[in-house]
């Protein structure tokens, strides 16, 4: 039997397919039945302070929206107030005492204060390590591409300072130079990062000439980019890389070892197969090391990243011209 062990933020894992945030991990009956099909972690869906403003605000407006109907009558309830992120942190306790595998929790927060708090919030729950969840999107025109990264730098030092559990980030694929932002990441105590986030993408209805949301799995043609940064960056001692998007089974899964991964994060083919896929590509990745002679991912992780590869071009921009006129 092959040995499929690897690293997550240098947590030790079973094997390297791990769940991605995503809803998922809602329900901790289905998270029972992502560890019984063989998952080697899970991240639990993301704990946006975005939205805890949003209901608080909601239940606010709710709350109040009949005040001084009556002259009798000043409030219609007792004082109340939203309890910000603690049913949130609460049911990943409930989740911790439910499940052996390792769990990640996940954060996207708004102000660098409450990224700290929340953090610090997160750990006291007893998941293994912390997830950053950046975007940035640079909607200010004043605001530079180095302000994004210094302000995502600073966030997660401080992050780090705060909690003793590791952590990681979750990248986009946007920056202006990735290489140079994951070594300051990876340099302010970044223990994995994790490639690429799937943003949502806005659509447009053309028969109600309006604004649209779309969500569309992902599909094996998506891991394209993914790869190509993995190649890139894998080599650092210090940072794990993950890599995301488009790992769809087995062969998606051996072609990021292959290219560096420490492990891969899985969402798509989940909602499209179901938690027993997670067996299956297992059986995939086995069969693919039995096939080639490998007993374990460290024998052929990185093989082909940028540092061992023998064509190092391959994965640099400059091979898109001889990509073109090699293609028949």
């Amino acid at each position: 039997m092959s040995d499929l062990k690897t690293t997550y933020m240098g947590v030790p894992l079973a094997n390297p397919i791990v769940v991605g945030a995503c809803s998922l991990s809602k329900r901790i009956d289905t998270i029972r039945q992502l560890e019984d099909a063989g998952a080697g972690a899970l991240v639990i869906k993301s704990l946006f302070e975005e939205q805890i403003q949003c209901e608080s605000g909601e239940f606010d407006n709710r709350l109040h929206e009949f005040d001084n109907m009556f002259a009798e009558a000043v409030t219609m309830f007792p004082h109340q107030e939203h309890k910000g992120p603690r049913e949130f942190l609460y049911w990943i306790k409930e989740t911790r005492k439910a499940v052996k595998m390792p769990l990640f929790a996940s954060l996207n927060a708004v102000d660098k204060e409450t990224w700290v708090q929340y953090a610090k919030e997160l750990e006291a729950t007893g998941v293994n390590g912390l997830e950053l969840n950046f975007y940035s999107p640079p909607l200010d025109k004043k605001v530079t591409a180095g302000d994004i990264e210094k302000g995502e730098v600073e966030i997660l030092s401080q992050v780090v300072a705060a909690v003793k559990i590791p952590v990681s980030v979750k990248l986009h694929p946007f920056y202006t130079s990735l290489l140079h932002h994951a070594q300051n990441l990876s340099d302010a105590g970044a223990k994995a990062l994790v490639l690429f986030n799937r943003l949502f993408e806005p659509d447009v209805d053309l028969s109600k000439e309006a604004k649209k949301a779309s969500l569309h799995l992902s599909t094996s043609a998506d891991n394209r980019v993914p790869m190509r940064w993995t190649a890139l960056l894998s080599g650092n001692p210090k940072t794990d890389i993950i890599s995301s998007t488009g790992i769809m089974n087995g062969k998606d899964v051996t072609k990021m070892i292959l290219a560096g991964a420490n492990a891969v994060q899985v969402t798509s083919t989940l909602y499209a197969n179901g938690a027993s896929h997670i067996r299956k590509m297992q059986n995939e990745l086995e069969a693919w090391m039995n096939e080639h002679h490998y007993a374990s991912l460290a024998q052929f992780r990185g093989k082909i990243a940028q540092q061992r590869a023998e064509d190092p071009w391959h994965f640099e921009r400059g091979q898109y011209i001889k990509a073109i006129l090699g293609f028949d």
